[in-house]
């Protein structure tokens, strides 16, 4: 007694490539994100037809973060740039937001660090970081990754109105 203990809730996630049949799980997550227009510059009225182009086209490799079958998060790699700018990843990520605080973020980065790598490519830059995502920014950083650059009132957020993003970038 005495002690003041913290608690943690531990849950098994699995990482994996996604499937087709995923889909659904992966658009509950993509509407609830976009549709509070505070990350991400996609439109929150994007469609169902928009989330498929965007998530599960042919050139884009998606991967979800499960637990007990159920999708919790969700990450995309892709080229950067085409062509000579190919060796560069590019990434977004998205968790459910019942499920947030439970290192499903930081588990799909590190996870898409190493399939990077895998994959051939050099470095991963973000080229959209919303500054005032600070849950993001603050893991990207310690995930090594590093600010190089800041776009001013480049992102509408949908509460703050114009604020500035950042260029991340970590070689792997």
């Amino acid at each position: 007694m005495g002690h003041n203990r913290q608690w943690e809730c531990v849950i098994m996630i699995k990482i994996r490539r996604a499937r087709i049949s995923d889909f659904e799980g992966i658009l509950t997550i993509f509407h609830e994100v976009v549709r509070r227009g505070d990350t991400f510059a996609f439109d929150p009225k994007s469609t169902r037809e928009d989330c498929k182009h965007l998530w599960m086209s042919p050139q884009i490799r998606t991967y979800v973060a499960e637990s007990d079958g159920k999708i919790l998060g969700t990450y995309i790699l892709r080229n950067n740039q085409p062509g000579l700018g190919a060796h560069v990843a590019n990434g977004a990520y998205m968790v459910h937001p019942e499920a947030r605080r439970l290192g499903i973020g930081r588990a799909m980065g590190m996870h898409s660090i190493k399939e990077a790598k895998k994959l051939g490519f050099s470095a991963i830059q973000f080229n959209f970081v919303v500054s005032t995502n600070l849950v993001a920014v603050q893991l990207w950083l310690k995930l090594g990754f590093k600010i190089v650059g800041m776009v001013p009132k480049a992102y509408n957020h949908k509460k703050l109105k114009l604020v500035d993003i950042y260029v991340m970038h970590r070689f792997v």
